[in-house]
């Protein structure tokens, strides 16, 4: 079965020169998949040329004259930008010309367009921003990253759910391990919401493993992890400047004089290993889960391979069709 995902070319702080050659490296890599790059026309097609490619009938060009900005409030980009190559993509979504969305684009305007044109799922409150980070287990999917900051119990337990089924779709894991992130493991802890969630989760159609801390998130065996967005966005932007502090001060320490230069040579093995697996490009691709079509952001300044993994997540999502799963669990848990 062929598989077409929509790129929105213009998306992100480097725009085509990333999105074109990321939408190459995947075609090559996935025979069964289709590409419509949507944005400016001539400026798509003059990256084409410069990657010496021309459009095919797995390769195709959508034009769109107008961009929203990176700094853009999505207000004015719902209200004023109707034909910009991220409202276009989303389009081609909801009419069936697609089967996913790939954005770097400007995170709210993607959202608040995102939900406006393709609705939320029957069952489902609110979106929430899904991505995997690594662990030492392999990775964890956490959920929400900043779309809901102040969520309900019962919203806290649909992004359980999502996420598990998420998982269990793309990852083909048949019971993924759900927990709920919370300042203690005990039941006493935490806030009246998570309290209230927890108990949810432990009737809902998923391995719910109970609350986990922090640290938890990257040394317990899980493939969840759900929490409100306010919390997720701190944890990750934390998670973030801590692997930059690490990589830095590892980087000072052996240029400090000749022997930890010696040293970090015959470290380098170790070093390259360490990169590879903490490598934040090779988890680029959030999904905004719950959407009644699949819609996945990369980060804005993502280079053409960290853009191509946001492909790649939108091919698994798209050929798993994680939105038909996730309303036919919530259908069949509501009868």
């Amino acid at each position: 079965m062929s598989v077409t995902i929509a790129i929105d070319a213009h998306g992100g702080d480097i725009g085509p020169s990333a999105t074109v050659p990321a939408s190459l490296q995947v075609l090559e890599d996935k025979q069964d998949l289709s590409l419509i790059l949507v944005g400016q026309q001539d400026a798509i097609e003059a990256e084409l040329a410069r990657q010496g490619v021309t459009t095919s009938d797995r390769l195709s060009i959508h034009h769109a004259s107008q961009i929203v900005g990176m700094d853009e409030s999505p207000a004015s980009a719902m209200r004023g930008k109707k034909d910009s190559s991220m409202r276009v993509a989303i389009n081609l979504v909801k009419d069936g010309k697609a089967k996913a969305c790939v954005s770097a684009g400007n995170t709210g305007a993607l959202m608040a367009t995102a939900r406006f044109v393709l609705k939320m799922l029957p069952g489902i409150q609110r979106p929430a921003i899904v991505t995997a980070i690594p662990t030492m287990h392999g990775h964890v999917h956490f959920l929400d990253l900043g779309a809901n900051v102040d969520s309900t119990a019962e919203v806290l337990q649909q992004f359980g759910i999502m996420g598990s089924i998420l998982v269990q779709s793309i990852e083909d894991t048949p019971e993924p391990k759900v927990g709920l992130l919370n300042i203690g493991h005990e039941d006493i802890k935490g806030n009246e919401t998570v309290k209230d969630a927890s108990e949810l989760l432990k009737n809902s159609p998923v391995n719910y493993v109970g609350f986990v801390e922090g640290d938890d998130i990257f040394t317990a065996d899980l493939d969840v992890v759900a929490c409100d967005g306010f919390v997720g966005n701190v944890a990750l932007k934390t998670i973030e400047g801590l692997a930059q502090m690490i990589s830095s001060i590892m980087r000072e320490e052996f240029e400090r004089n000749v022997l930890t230069k010696l040293s970090g040579l015959v470290a380098m093995p170790v070093i390259k290993a360490l990169r590879s697996r903490l490598d934040n490009r090779r988890y680029n691709g959030a999904t905004l889960l719950g959407l009644r079509g699949t819609v996945i952001k990369s980060h804005g300044s993502a280079d053409a391979y960290s853009y191509s993994q946001a492909i790649l997540e939108g091919y698994r999502e798209a050929v798993n069709d994680v939105p038909a799963r996730i309303r036919k669990v919530l259908s069949e848990a509501s009868t």
